[in-house]
């Protein structure tokens, strides 16, 4: 088992024990399990799925959130935090705000004819996530909400 926790600003958004967890990273898609190599790496916009394990059926489930930017830790003894800007579970996405927001990160991007290089990449960076936002409540927008 993973002791795992992912935090944003807004404070704890999961904490459980859990049997693994598929997380978007700079260098790719990574899946950590047990007795995982210590690391640190760069979380960006993406899917991130947590499986786990019903004790009482002993069935195996998923946890599904679309996350954007941060920082993740893999650590010595079974634990894995995660740092997140932002991140939200599947189920729980407003699939029409999130088009909503993409479609103004649009409109700012054609707006701007002398975009400077933060500007531009806050757009870029807001655009992607609201897209990781879509794409992944769209694909789990059936899933029951589980803790």
């Amino acid at each position: 088992m993973i002791q795992f926790k992912i935090v944003t600003p807004e404070g704890i958004i999961y904490e459980d024990e859990i049997e693994k967890i598929t997380i978007p990273t700079g260098a790719g898609e990574i899946t950590v399990l047990p007795k995982h190599i210590p690391l640190i790496t760069t979380l960006v916009p993406g899917q991130l799925t947590i499986w786990k394990k019903n004790d009482d059926m002993n069935q195996e489930y998923k946890v599904v959130m679309a996350v954007s930017g941060g920082v993740v830790e893999v650590r010595p003894q079974n634990t894995v935090y995660i740092m997140a800007d932002t991140a939200e579970r599947a189920e729980q996405i407003d699939i029409d705000r999130a088009q909503i927001a993409h479609k103004r990160a649009l409109e700012l991007l054609k707006e701007q004819k002398d975009v400077v290089d933060v500007d531009f990449a806050y757009i870029q960076a807001k655009m992607e996530k609201e897209m990781t936002r879509m794409r992944v409540g769209k694909k789990y927008k059936k899933l029951k909400p589980m803790d």
